[in-house]
């Protein structure tokens, strides 16, 4: 049985009562206190998430940027320095490998940060696909932290975090999606505006050697502003109202992006990118689409639960991928892939929840947005 990999914050949160759980190989702070109070506090103040299960990939050389215009689904090479974008790894039959992040750090040089279980199957398919590119791959997350500060707090808490110097561009100039560099006691920090909660919040990488340090000081800076720790349960409820998908749920090598709905990812006028054969064979017609799915009382559906048409409850019309009942909202909801004649928006379905007929419907993704 292959030992579990922990980060270089496993002691923290062991001193913080952390409860832990595998995933993607890694044991990983699942609460600290409860799913509720984390989720509330990201909404409110903000939340301190260890995300150093992440996998970090160095993109370098001239060919950098036509690499990974070929490599991944979106368009790289118009990228701005200092900017970052969502992107896919595709197979070459259009099914998706990984979602990733793309940050330009400069004209030959790209980071690119994927799901921590699907590590090794990016690793490949960088690898088998950089042949005849003047560029160097280097996986290096071995030797880096990455810890997320999300909430409407989140910019002034890393602001205020003793250490921190030498930010450029300030963060209250820093678009979403986009990036800082600078320096925490003396170490190279990357700070990105990205997350996966829904809310305003802050990625911060550092050398392994720096993190314990980092994540005493955000903290710290965050004790008066409502920052708590963070686990994966709050992490899942929160991406869940944000209508995030997470790969092996929403997103896997069965489901073409436009399925999901992200058809926007791809850059189709591209010469050529891995996967866009895959994706100009035909889609049949009745190939299931994701949607979100509203209900009401406290019965919630879950992963592999059946959906139901409301006119038809004899055969399922799909199935869940992801629910909760929302903590935000007060009420269930669900991502769920169900055929296109049940994915309009309006449309009254039924959730099996072990044996017991819910009344759902679909609504537009996210259940959650917040306020600008």
């Amino acid at each position: 049985m292959t030992e579990l990999r922990t980060t270089a914050l496993h002691d923290r949160h062991e001193a913080l009562g952390a409860s832990f759980t595998d995933f993607g190989g890694w044991l990983m702070p699942v609460r600290y206190s409860s799913d509720l109070a984390e989720h509330h506090a990201v909404r409110s103040g903000a939340g301190l998430f260890d995300i150093s299960h992440m996998a970090e990939f160095l993109v370098t050389g001239v060919g950098a940027a036509a690499f990974l215009d070929y490599a991944l689904a979106g368009a790289i090479s118009p990228m701005r320095v200092g900017k970052a974008k969502y992107s896919l790894v595709l197979a070459e039959s259009g099914g998706i490998i990984d979602d990733v992040i793309v940050y330009r750090l400069a004209d030959d040089r790209f980071l690119v940060i994927a799901n921590a279980g699907n590590r090794d199957a990016v690793a490949a398919a960088f690898a088998q696909r950089i042949g005849g590119f003047e560029t160097e791959l280097e996986d290096q997350t071995d030797a880096m932290s990455l810890i997320a500060v999300q909430g409407p707090a989140a910019r002034e808490i890393v602001e205020a975090a003793t250490g921190i110097t030498d930010v450029a561009p300030e963060l209250a100039e820093l678009g979403y999606y986009a990036w800082s560099a600078g320096t925490f006691n003396g170490e190279p920090l990357f700070i990105a505006r990205t997350g996966y909660t829904g809310e305003d919040g802050f990625e911060l990488l550092v050398p392994n050697r720096a993190a314990t340090a980092l994540w005493d000081a955000l903290l710290a800076a965050g004790a008066p502003l409502g920052l708590v720790p963070a686990g994966l349960a709050a992490r899942d409820t929160l991406r869940l109202e944000a209508g995030m998908p997470l790969y092996g749920h929403e997103l896997s090598l069965d489901i073409v992006p436009a399925q999901a709905g992200l058809g926007r990812v791809v850059a189709g006028d591209k010469d050529d990118f891995v996967g866009k054969a895959g994706l100009g064979a035909v889609v049949a017609s009745d190939a299931p689409v994701l949607v979100g799915l509203s209900g009401e009382g406290r019965r919630a559906g879950r992963a592999g639960y059946a959906v139901f048409d409301a006119a038809d409850a004899a055969l399922p019309v799909g199935e869940v991928t992801s629910g909760a009942l929302s903590p935000t909202l007060g009420h269930p909801i669900a991502m769920a892939f169900v055929s296109p004649a049940a994915s309009a928006p309006g449309t009254e379905l039924f959730i099996d929840v072990r044996g017991t007929r819910i009344p759902a419907t679909v609504t537009d993704l996210p259940f959650y947005r917040r306020n600008k």
